[in-house]
C-alpha cells in the first residue's frame, strides 16, 4: 500500500525486500523469461518500496542512482543501507568523513525517491551512549535542502537501554524494529515514521507467513501509521503518554532473510490485506 500525501495527516504505508537481483526469484516472483535488466521495473510494480542492501557495501555510480530512479513508478521509494564503513568501526565520533562521502556518492539522484536511510550496526557493535550520541549529531537532517530520514538498526543486547531509546527520540531517529528475529525487538516509536524488518519467513506457507501471522503484521502496520503502537512488541523505553490527538505516521516494512524466495510473496500478501483494509 503506497498512497501519496494530500495532506500532512495521511501516513503512506510502504512494503517490500530487500534488493531484488535474486536467482530464486526468476520463474517464482519474476515471469519466466523475463530480462534481468526488467527486474526492478518488475519488482518497483509489484511492491511499494525496495531496500538497497548493495550501498552498505561499496559506492554506486550516481548514473546508477538515475537509472533507478527512471525505472521506477513515481510514488515508489528506495530505502538505502549506509555504507559499512561509517558503522563498523571502533570510534563511532570519527565516521563523519564517511557519512559525507556517502551523501556525495549521488544517492540524491534518487530525488523523491530516496527513502530512509539504514545505518546497520555489527552484532558485536555493543552501546556507548556517549559515542553514539556523537554518531548521532553527525546524522545531517538535510542534504542539499532535501530531508533525510534516519533509522539505526542495532543487533547487540546493551541497546536494550532506556538511554538509547531516550538518545533516538532526541534526535528524531527511528530504531529499526527487528521482527520474528534472533535480534533484540526494540519496538519504541522514536521518529516521526516507523522503520521495520520483519525475518520470519518459512518454507512451508505458500506466502512465506501463516495468515494469521500476515494479519497480525498487517495491524501492526496500521497501528503505527494511525499514531498508535502495538501492545505484543517489546520496547524498553520509559512510556509515553498517548497523545490526544495521535499523528499519523510513515511507515516502512521489509521482508528481509528468513526464507528468502518467500519474501517477495509475504510483502504482496501484506500489501493485498492493507489494501483490503484501506
Amino acid at each position: 500500500m503506497a498512497t501519496k500525501k494530500k495532506t500532512s495527516g495521511t501516513p503512506t504505508i510502504r512494503i517490500g525486500v530487500g534488493g531484488w537481483n535474486f536467482e530464486p526469484w526468476r520463474g517464482t516472483f519474476y515471469p519466466e523469461g523475463l530480462a534481468q535488466k526488467r527486474e526492478l521495473e518488475f519488482a518497483s510494480r509489484a511492491l511499494t518500496s525496495i531496500e538497497v542492501n548493495g550501498t552498505f557495501y561499496g559506492s554506486q555510480k550516481p548514473a546508477t542512482f538515475a537509472k533507478w530512479h527512471d525505472e521506477t513508478p513515481d510514488d515508489f521509494v528506495f530505502s538505502l543501507k549506509a555504507s559499512r564503513y561509517s558503522t563498523h568501526r571502533r570510534v563511532l565520533a570519527e565516521a563523519g568523513e564517511s557519512i559525507e562521502r556517502f551523501f556525495a556518492s549521488g544517492v540524491l539522484e534518487l530525488k523523491d525517491k530516496l527513502g530512509p536511510i539504514n545505518w546497520q550496526f555489527a552484532p558485536t557493535k555493543q552501546f556507548d551512549a556517549e559515542d553514539f550520541e556523537n554518531f548521532l549529531k553527525l546524522l545531517p537532517q538535510e542534504v542539499e535542502g532535501r530531508a533525510i530520514r534516519h533509522a539505526v538498526e542495532v543487533r547487540h543486547a546493551s541497546f536494550v537501554d532506556p538511554a538509547f531509546v531516550a538518545l533516538l527520540r532526541q534526535y528524531g531517529v527511528a530504531a529499526v524494529v527487528a521482527g520474528d528475529s534472533k535480534y533484540p525487538q526494540i519496538a519504541d516509536v522514536t521518529a516521526p515514521f516507523v522503520y521495520a524488518r520483519i525475518m520470519g519467513t518459512t518454507e512451508k506457507p505458500a506466502n512465506g507467513y501463516t495468515k494469521a501471522a500476515l494479519d497480525r503484521w498487517a495491524k501492526r502496520v496500521q497501528e503505527w501509521a494511525a499514531g498508535g503502537a502495538p501492545d505484543d512488541l517489546q520496547t524498553v523505553g520509559k512510556t509515553r503518554k498517548p497523545a490526544a490527538k495521535a499523528s499519523a505516521r510513515d511507515v516502512y516494512l521489509y521482508v528481509i532473510s528468513g526464507n528468502k524466495p518467500a519474501n517477495p510473496a509475504a510483502a504482496m500478501a501484506l500489501i493485498e490485506r492493507l489494501k483490503r483494509d484501506s
